[in-house]
């Protein structure tokens, strides 16, 4: 727990609607800008001259290592101070905007690395950025006005999520082009550095059993060895082969760090990961749910990108078919909140789901023309936002409510991570079999007789429809961990009954 009292009570001082703006405008540097690449990729591929493969790996890879590092920046900034990291996050989202907007075109290695290692800092910025921001939140409010500030907490991220598709395409589309896009983001950084100067210093109490432990550096090490390796094998498999020996020992290299991440952490007292968190069901079933729907943000890569080729929209157009989820993403989450109270977790979750999965499926349906998809998708991706918006708050009260109060921070990290993994994997998983169903003999899709209109691109519209159908079977094994592991609202309240079961107040994106 922080160990600051609400600054009017401690130091005299006292946040401002100005203060707020400046957490706000921190929170959608990762949400709003770094995520307008989901969109802007197939625009720009071309352009800065690299293989598609190499430009899915530069989209997926700012949640892969923002999900690595949240629950260390969320640690550290508990032991330094959240201001201290929250400003390094600031400053790691200028550095990284800066170096995509002035990655050059067609300079061959030096476009990935800048590209890449871009997009890499981005991750870490919203690693350092996010827990840090939720803290300062939480440790300067207190009462309705600390709901009201995890409320715009919440706008920013879900908000900037939901607008990034359309923002990045009016941006990439205008005279200004899609460098425009970073440099904003630079310039808000500062606008942010500047509304939050003078922020007052917060940290957490240490625990006199671990204080003076020192970090699982070995744990980590491990943990993104494993991740890396697997998410290079899944964006780089249609070049480098699924089968050929770098492929497989990619494989191995992310079998055996696995294994030696398991050993680590069951064995360490301070792990990196609390894995005992897992031994409640229901906190498995919500962060493994929020894992696999999070991952469906591969809808949004594969869609729209398949639009833009295959039917020469724009990324402005495309962006458009995702209006629907911003206004339904922003409209619903308040009604999860209410559908919460009235029904507990499990329901709401699993209408949202449903939704989603129901949503995603329409935006499957790529056999159809053209005219007919658009229609589809625009439905789609609004049901979509719908489905999220009942799903996220009861979806964090069931994963966070059912662990001891001891035990809440570690949980928040643990789920705030498997959604930045979910949404890194999900990705480059969809990304992958897009690419790979492009493979197919075109003549072999024609012959089932199901892809109507033109023909010459129907190796392409049976890639998207296989990326896609992923996403839906995400969905469904979602559904089916919330089945098996959140209890009915009698068994809830039953729970709740127990003197070390707490339920903090629900978080964001």
């Amino acid at each position: 727990m922080a160990s600051s009292a609400p600054a009017g009570t401690r130091t005299g001082w006292k946040p401002t609607d100005k203060w707020l703006l400046g957490i706000v405008l921190a929170v959608i540097n990762f949400w709003l800008f770094a995520q307008t690449l989901l969109n802007v990729i197939p625009g720009i591929q071309g352009e800065l001259g690299v293989e598609r493969t190499m430009a899915n790996l530069a989209v997926s890879i700012t949640s892969l290592f923002s999900g690595i590092f949240i629950v260390v920046a969320g640690g550290l900034a508990d032991r330094l101070g959240r201001v201290k990291i929250m400003y390094a996050g600031i400053y790691l989202s200028i550095l990284g905007s800066l170096l995509i907007a002035l990655t050059p075109e067609n300079l061959g290695g030096l476009t990935s690395a800048m590209l890449l290692g871009g997009r890499i800092v981005q991750g870490l910025s919203a690693a350092c950025i996010m827990p840090s921001t939720m803290a300062l939140v939480k440790a300067y409010y207190e009462g309705k006005d600390r709901q009201r500030a995890l409320s715009f907490w919440s706008i920013g991220s879900w908000g900037g999520s939901g607008f990034c598709a359309l923002f990045g395409g009016l941006m990439a589309t205008s005279f200004l082009g899609w460098r425009s896009i970073f440099w904003i983001s630079i310039i808000l950084s500062v606008l942010a550095l500047f509304l939050l100067k003078g922020t007052p210093e917060s940290r957490a109490e240490r625990d006199p059993a671990t204080a003076n432990q020192p970090f699982d550096w070995s744990g980590l090490i491990f943990f993104i060895v494993m991740l890396v390796a697997i998410n290079v094998y899944i964006s780089q498999g249609p070049n480098i082969g699924w089968l050929s020996w770098t492929g497989l020992a990619l494989v191995a290299v992310f079998i055996v760090a696995g294994l030696v991440f398991l050993q680590i952490e069951t064995r360490k007292r301070n792990a990196f990961v609390n894995l005992k968190l897992f031994g409640n069901g229901t906190f498995t079933g919500a962060t493994l749910s929020n894992f696999l729907l999070n991952g469906a943000a591969g809808t949004l890569i594969v869609s729209l990108g398949l639009v833009q080729i295959a039917a020469g929209m724009s990324s402005l157009q495309s962006g458009l078919l995702t209006l629907g989820y911003l206004v339904a993403i922003l409209a619903t989450i308040r009604v999860g909140e209410k559908l919460l109270q009235r029904f507990g977790p499990k329901k709401p979750m699993l209408w949202g789901s449903m939704i989603t999965g129901v949503g995603i499926l329409m935006c499957s349906l790529t056999f159809l023309h053209i005219g007919e998809y658009i229609v589809l998708t625009v439905i789609g991706f609004t049901l979509f936002g719908v489905g999220l918006g009942f799903y996220a708050t009861p979806s964090t009260d069931a994963a966070l409510s059912n662990v001891p109060d001891a035990q809440v921070g570690a949980a928040s990290g643990i789920y705030k991570m498997a959604s930045s993994l979910g949404n890194a994997i999900g990705v480059a998983i969809s990304a992958a079999l897009y690419v790979a169903g492009q493979a197919v003999d075109p003549e072999l899709i024609q012959s089932w007789g199901l892809f109507i209109g033109r023909q010459d691109n129907v190796a392409l519209r049976f890639g998207g429809a296989i990326g896609l159908l992923f996403n839906v079977l995400m969905v469904v094994i979602a559904i089916a961990s919330i089945i098996l592991t959140v209890p009915s609202e009698r068994k809830r309240e039953e729970a709740a009954r127990r003197p070390d079961e707490v339920a903090p107040p629900p978080i964001g994106n």
